[in-house]
């Protein structure tokens, strides 16, 4: 092993240690979020074969929440049984369980987060482009990062962190299905992009990871138009509560803007709020960029 590796791997393991701070990939390269050090991202090392050792270091709501939501449009494998449902209420969640929905409808997009945290007065911004290298990792290209440094640290970097380290870990155990879930058949919603069938959902067992709340379908294509609910069994002795509502904009059928609102409510810091948009990135002929090293 050459010196270089072996200081990246001594680096990582001292900031996890004496830091806590969670690591995320940032144009190829590693930054602990407390001290600034950066490392090779070791894509091929025995990292990435055993995740699990380093997820439990996160102490926080976001890698739970996260897992949860990147298998939100997962395919659910099979057929959920349904209390007090109608036929076109039935075909819709039959197109959701054959798998319309996609995990990520993109490969590379824009992300915008905005965070607070009322009771400080404090809140904070980041704008990047999200790309999906292998093994279905995502990179954070950062193009803009403003705001007050304990939100960017400790809400915007630690969400950031639990998407790279949720790609690791397998969903099915969270997913909105059958397996995990009791659908019950609500009744149809008007909504601008046409009418959409409302199921709530209760997990079979209180487990870290699931909520107890309401999923909407989009009756053509099975597609998840709405997402909302409470966790119910938080991640954490430091979290008392966690809300989550996402909403896909469609168009024809085709998801065009996703808005993913989080709440929760801590006993240290009080209420953190995110917001994350996201859409379908489109390259623009020029692009002002800048780095985490930068901010």
């Amino acid at each position: 092993m050459s010196e270089i590796a072996a200081y990246g791997k001594l680096g990582a393991l001292w900031c996890e240690i004496m830091h806590d701070s969670a690591t995320w990939p940032i144009h190829g390269r590693y930054q602990c979020r407390t001290c600034g050090r950066l490392y090779a991202v070791p894509w091929t090392e025995s990292r990435l074969q055993a995740p699990a050792a380093r997820i439990r270091h996160i102490p926080s709501a976001f890698l739970p929440l996260v897992v949860l939501l990147a298998a939100a449009g997962a395919s659910p494998g099979r057929a959920a049984d349904v209390v007090d449902s109608t036929a076109g209420a039935s075909l819709a969640l039959a197109r959701y369980t054959a798998g319309a929905g996609e995990n990520s409808p993109w490969r590379a997009e824009t992300v915008e987060i905005d965070a607070s945290l009322p009771k400080m007065s404090q809140t904070g911004r980041l704008r990047a482009i999200r790309r999906l290298l292998p093994f279905g990792k995502p990179e954070y290209q950062v193009l803009e990062m403003a705001g007050d440094q304990t939100v960017k640290q400790q809400v915007i970097f630690r969400y950031l962190s639990a998407e790279v380290k949720a790609a690791a870990i397998p969903s099915s155990s969270v997913a909105v299905t059958a397996a995990n879930y009791k659908f019950r058949y609500k009744g149809p919603v008007e909504t601008d992009q046409g009418l959409v069938y409302a199921f709530s959902i209760t997990p079979h067992k209180k487990r870290e990871g699931l909520i107890k709340g309401e999923l909407w379908i989009d009756g053509e294509t099975g597609s998840v138009v709405r997402l909302f609910g409470s966790m119910v069994k938080s991640p954490s002795i430091f979290i008392k509560h966690v809300d989550l509502n996402r909403e896909t904009d469609l168009r024809d059928g085709v998801a065009r803007t996703r808005v993913t609102h989080l709440a929760i409510d801590t006993r240290l810091v009080g209420r953190a709020e995110l917001t994350i948009t996201e859409q379908p990135y489109t390259a623009p002929d020029t692009l002002t960029q800048a780095t985490i090293e930068e901010q």
